[in-house]
């Protein structure tokens, strides 16, 4: 018996093309359309008629999967992205996500979405074969870490952005800079870590995997690592770097918290930079330099893409490239 893999293969397209053009999903350019149809009747393809009659009709529903409800700046994004569906006539829901609730996702979206929106979640292999078997479309706001070819995302020109944080540094007379990331691998953070270390290389300065630490993406982690990091070089007088860049703004505030516990004086003894700019960024003392995150632009111009690749609205059209950041420079370096 032939295979969905098989099709895609004879067809010369991945797996979720098929299936969208078995589920008549209109993103579909009909010439692939034609090919996928062509194969399927050259191997005598026979699509599973019951998982296929489970997503006939739209339910106008889509699914959100949420990293951290206590994160602002993940707030502010799902914000503009309830907006926007509303403003196209669906709903959404959210639902917070961790990957041990990946199978459990499974059988409470079985069906019930029209597509699910990650915010840049890397979800299992298996996962996404799941969903796209049964017609049900993947996109990400902001880039997953682990890429793949099926899971669309949009988010910022990283490279760009941290090439102006780096080159704000070198001016500031920076030339060792620790790095604070998420932790995990799989988490967008490592995307955006990875992304400033090539900055610093190309404006000549020195980032080592040696000056890297791990706050794990949250305001209380990253002040316990920084403490511990403060107490290792005497309360923050003998650190090797003169600058630290957090990639997301509660990380930077941890920083910002445990320094001013150590009485170590930012931004004289220690530089301290973050991305996103939340709003409390520039309500602290002093106030964070970071690169400004646009969490409108990202939720209502990612949501209508989203929304016009499921239901085939051909007046929504894709956003030019990635997004760009602006620097905010404040007292913090």
């Amino acid at each position: 018996m032939a295979t969905r893999k098989q099709v895609a293969e004879l067809a010369g397209v991945s797996e979720a093309v098929v299936s969208y053009v078995l589920h008549n999903k209109p993103i579909v350019k009909e010439a692939t359309r034609l090919k996928v149809l062509e194969a399927i009747q050259q191997l005598g393809y026979r699509p599973n008629m019951m998982a296929r009659g489970l997503k006939m009709k739209q339910s106008r529903q889509i699914a959100v999967l949420v990293g951290s409800l206590g994160n602002p700046f993940e707030a502010g994004v799902l914000l503009h992205v309830e907006q926007t569906a509303q403003r196209h006539g669906y709903a959404v829901f959210f639902h917070s996500y961790s990957e041990q609730s990946e199978e459990e996702l499974k059988e409470l979206l079985h069906g019930r979405v029209d597509g699910i929106m990650l915010l840049g979640q890397s979800l299992r292999e298996d996962t996404i074969q799941h969903f796209l078997s049964t017609g049900t479309p993947i996109f990400s706001l902001m880039a997953p870490a682990l890429h793949h070819q099926d899971v669309g995302s949009l988010d910022l020109d990283w490279s760009k952005a941290m090439i102006k944080l780096a080159a704000h540094l070198k001016e500031r007379g920076h030339q060792r800079v620790a790095l604070m990331t998420h932790g995990s691998l799989r988490h967008y953070a490592s995307s955006r870590a990875n992304a400033f270390q090539a900055a610093a290389e190309a404006e000549g300065l020195i980032c080592s995997d040696e000056m890297t630490l791990f706050g794990g993406g949250t305001f209380e982690h990253a002040s316990a690592a920084m403490a511990e990091e403060l107490k290792k070089y005497d309360q923050g007088a003998a650190l090797p770097y003169t600058a630290i860049v957090a990639v997301n703004d509660l990380m930077a505030l941890g920083i910002l918290s445990a320094c001013r516990k150590m009485g170590v004086n930012v931004p004289v003894q220690l530089a301290v930079a973050g991305c996103e700019g939340i709003l409390m960024s520039g309500e602290t003392s002093p106030p964070l330099t970071t690169l400004l995150y646009p969490r409108e632009e990202l939720g209502s111009r990612g949501t209508a893409l989203f929304i016009g690749m499921i239901s085939g609205d051909s007046t929504i059209k894709p956003p030019d490239g990635e997004l760009d950041a602006e620097l905010m420079v404040r007292g913090s370096v």
